[in-house]
């Protein structure tokens, strides 16, 4: 196989640290300034070498390998890693779904030096290649040119290869994905088992439906150097930092949580995230139904400490508590409201208190105000929740997460976390992350009130640390705990109180 190095190959995953993600269009300035350094060998070259190396480690008993190129450039990558594997002893055939006569000038040239090489090619649909067996799929129809619905022959492709039993690779991102936003551009994309994203990481592989259509993530950098052109749109979430406790401490030192909810048959999700934030370390946690009648013993976890009617406390505690509510709160909830949002520095508020602040622009006005003075706020929603306080649908907050987490910090100068595949952390002034921990079995009733009442222990006893960076931490660890569960695997839901104690187990 060709000497020339491709660069440093590297698999990118929820435990690989902070990575710099690029959208469409500061991927093409990365490109555009890669190209415009002039390497030797051009970047078409390395990124067909990178695919084949990689190709060959995935799958190194494949033995039939099958290419489908696209009219672009993501094409021209695939049909010099046809080449290169061709070369190196595989039975590689490709199918080109373009007219060879109008590809871009490098692309035509990598297609005529396949065909120079000997490698058996067809040009059009996939059907003419749908007889023979294969056992590795190289998908290089679209790439990062992906913008509309995928139609004809080209439709016709990707919904061969997902049809295969084969191994799909997918090269730079899979076809019919959304670069950006990670929605799928019609009927369906391709369904990679894993994607070799070139020069810089696409967003839409990391939120919506680009997880599940990415695979395990690789990323070749082609050998070029960081490039000041190629400022990133977000960034992939970390692992937070636990330090370990100093041996003098006391449960004083690592703050107060009191949470607010639990309206009449709702109680148990107030109780949920007060034993969430117990488990990831606050020094003392009070639950606060907003049931008169509810009991203010929690059987489980007698260290929690029932309290009637908290959010009427002195302004000094509520100034000095991190407060959650909305978990559980029904329409009970908009009573508490008022007080929390004027009276605590550190408020996360979830479920029903977001329901009640979006439809009251008086709540609205009193969380907007927060910022003005200093204080600090996370919201969590799920989808639907976010769209409420959007003004939007539900659907249009899936089909743009990013725009749609930035657009709700921007509008009550909060933190965000936008619950779901791929949860985004968003805040005002600052760069929005994607966390890629966490998986299906998260899809049950509770782990959300979990995910709160964790990130307000968290946050406890972090009292300097701004919002975003404890809903980063939170959802980091949330989603991990659900990745470490053995379950998962066997599909096989998460229940919330289970997870609480997996949580718990990661400190």
């Amino acid at each position: 196989m060709n000497a020339h190095a491709p660069g440093r190959i590297v698999e990118v995953n929820a435990t690989a640290g902070a990575h710099p993600l690029h959208d469409s269009a500061a991927s093409r300035r990365a490109e555009a300034a890669a190209q415009a350094a002039r390497p030797e060998p051009p970047l078409m070259a390395r990124a067909g070498l990178a695919v084949a190396r990689l190709a060959l480690a995935l799958a190194p008993q494949a033995r039939r390998i099958r290419v489908y190129a696209g009219p672009g450039n993501n094409g021209g990558d695939g049909l010099v890693a046809a080449r290169l594997l061709h070369q190196a002893g595989q039975a590689v055939q490709v199918v080109l779904v373009a007219d060879p006569l109008i590809l871009p000038a490098d692309a035509a040239a990598a297609w005529q030096s396949a065909l120079g090489a000997g490698v058996p090619a067809v040009i059009g649909t996939a059907t003419e290649a749908r007889a023979a067996a294969t056992d590795l799929v190289i998908d290089a129809l679209l790439g990062l040119g992906a913008r509309r619905e995928p139609a004809g022959a080209l439709a016709a492709a990707i919904a061969a290869i997902n049809a295969s039993a084969a191994q799909v690779l997918a090269v730079d991102l899979p076809s019919g994905l959304h670069p950006d936003t990670g929605v799928v551009l019609g009927r369906e994309a391709v369904r990679a088992h894993a994607t070799l994203a070139l020069l810089t990481l696409k967003p839409g592989c990391f939120t919506g439906a680009g997880r599940d259509h990415a695979g395990a993530l690789w990323l070749a950098d082609l050998g070029t150097a960081a490039l000041p052109a190629a400022s990133p749109t977000a960034w992939l979430n970390a692992a937070p930092a636990f330090a370990p406790r100093p041996q003098d401490s006391h449960k004083g030192r690592f703050g107060d949580v009191a949470v607010v909810g639990g309206a009449p048959g709702l109680v148990g999700a107030m109780w949920l995230a007060a034993r969430a934030a117990l488990a990831a370390g606050a020094g003392r946690v009070y639950a606060c139904p907003l049931d008169p009648q509810a009991p203010l013993l929690d059987a489980v976890r007698p260290e929690l400490m029932g309290r009637r009617a908290w959010w009427q406390a002195a302004p000094e505690q509520l100034d000095s508590t991190t407060v959650v509510c909305g978990c559980g709160g029904g329409d009970a909830v908009r009573a508490a409201l008022p007080s929390l949002l004027s009276r605590t520095s550190r408020l996360v508020l979830d479920a029903d208190a977001l329901n009640a602040i979006a439809v009251d622009s008086a709540l609205q006005a009193l969380l907007q105000a927060r910022q003005a003075r200093g204080a600090r706020s996370l919201l969590t929603p799920h989808p639907l929740e976010a769209a409420r306080l959007l003004g939007r649908s539900a659907n249009a907050v899936q089909q743009d997460r990013l725009g749609a987490a930035q657009a709700l910090a921007q509008r009550y100068g909060c933190a965000v976390l936008l619950k779901g595949s791929g949860s985004i952390i968003a805040a005002p002034g600052e760069l929005p992350r994607i966390n890629a921990t966490g998986n299906a079995a998260l899809a049950t009733a509770g782990t959300g009130d979990v995910l709160a009442g964790w990130a307000a222990g968290l946050w406890a006893q972090r009292r300097d640390c701004g919002a975003a960076e404890v809903a980063s931490a939170a959802a980091w660890s949330h989603g991990r705990a659900a990745d470490l569960w053995p379950g998962h695997a066997a599909g096989h839901p998460l229940r919330a109180a289970e997870l609480i104690e997996a949580l718990a187990a990661q400190r």
